[in-house]
């Protein structure tokens, strides 16, 4: 389906080379609308931006650009969704720095529904991402679509949770949406189009260059009502999400863990600056006042197995559970393999073992 015209000179503005965002919003205020814009002449456009900038606007965005764009948007399921319209992410029009426009594949009225972000660690244990998927499927159960970043880990497993909830997710990413990147989750990307969506402020074709991921947690942030870190380095990127979600004046919520895991620390730092220790999905909807009749899920110790009670959630080895538990080695070997083939317990480096749920 073509775009009408006043959605091509949105996306004709925009992919003029050089101009930044924050020009763009300025020539708007200036003159109205893109086509106005566009229409204006080197000397009109010089009295707002640079000499150089003015020039690349009154050049206009390459042809091939555009084309390729415009093929792009007529496909099934693609969007482009700006600053005028009413589909536009009503909670990132309070951002100053708000993009001009999204490209969106999938279900774009996701957009507009409540959210939560969740967010975490590229280098996940197995516990946190059996955390991150159980969390997300009871909060897209409650209502909220699950925001996150298409990152290997806990965003990854965040979505796979809001997609088999019934309110689904919005993956926000660092590139064109003609690119998947990581390419290993090129499957869960697909799926994304399919039941939720996907989101990008970048321009077809845009690589996967380091200083765009960080930009684009803003709007991770800015498009949910808060914001959950699940595990997280004290200099992980999630910690710039949790930061944003806070100067936007959105509830950020953190899981507590073990004081010895280094994954753990980022999200001691954020509980200690004052986030919201969480260790029930109920502490995160009562806090957003969400009311559920759904319950939630959760194991108890006192229907487990003996050996994954004295297991608790720290990873330890064969010998340390063999001592805790005093069964035989042997015996907690078999235990183990069968606990790993019903999804309780993980392996991990170092012929260590953690439990999953």
């Amino acid at each position: 389906m073509p775009l009408n015209a006043d959605a091509e000179s949105w996306l004709r503005l925009t992919l003029v080379p050089g101009a930044t965002d924050d020009a763009l919003r300025k020539l708007l205020v200036a003159h109205g609308s893109p086509q106005a814009v566009l229409d204006a002449s080197h000397a009109a456009l010089k009295k707002t931006v640079s000499a150089s900038v003015a020039a690349a606007v009154a050049d206009g965005a390459p042809e091939d650009y555009v084309q390729t764009a415009l093929r792009w948007l007529g496909e099934e399921h693609n969007h482009l969704v700006t600053l005028a319209d009413g589909a536009y992410p009503a909670s990132l029009l309070q951002l100053a720095d708000a993009p001009p426009v999204l490209y969106v594949k999938g279900h774009s009225e996701l957009l507009n529904q409540p959210g939560i972000a969740i967010v975490g660690s590229r280098h996940a244990t197995p516990q946190g991402i059996a955390t991150a998927r159980a969390f997300a499927l009871a909060l897209s159960d409650a209502g909220l679509v699950v925001i996150s970043g298409l990152a290997l880990g806990i965003d990854a497993a965040a979505h796979e949770g809001g997609l088999d909830g019934r309110s689904s997710s919005v993956a926000v990413v660092g590139t064109g949406l003609d690119i998947v990147y990581p390419a290993r989750n090129r499957e869960l990307a697909h799926r994304m189009a399919d039941a939720g969506a996907l989101v990008s402020e970048f321009p077809l074709g845009m690589p996967a260059l380091a200083a765009n991921f960080p930009r684009r947690n803003r709007i991770i942030s800015g498009m949910a009502q808060a914001c959950l870190v699940v595990e997280a380095a004290l200099q992980s990127g999630s910690l710039i999400t949790a930061r944003l979600a806070n100067e936007q004046g959105k509830d950020v919520f953190a899981i507590p863990g073990s004081i010895h895991s280094a994954l753990s620390k980022g999200c001691h730092a954020l509980i200690k600056q004052g986030a919201k220790l969480v260790d029930t999905v109920h502490d995160i909807l009562e806090e957003l006042h969400i009311a559920t009749s759904a319950p939630v899920a959760a194991a108890r110790d006192s229907e487990a197995h003996p050996l994954l009670s004295v297991m608790g959630y720290d990873p330890c080895d064969v010998d340390t559970l063999a001592a805790r538990s005093g069964l035989p080695a042997a015996e907690v070997a078999v235990l183990i393999t069968r606990f790993e083939l019903d999804g309780s317990i993980a392996p991990l480096p170092g012929g260590r073992y953690q439990r999953t749920r």
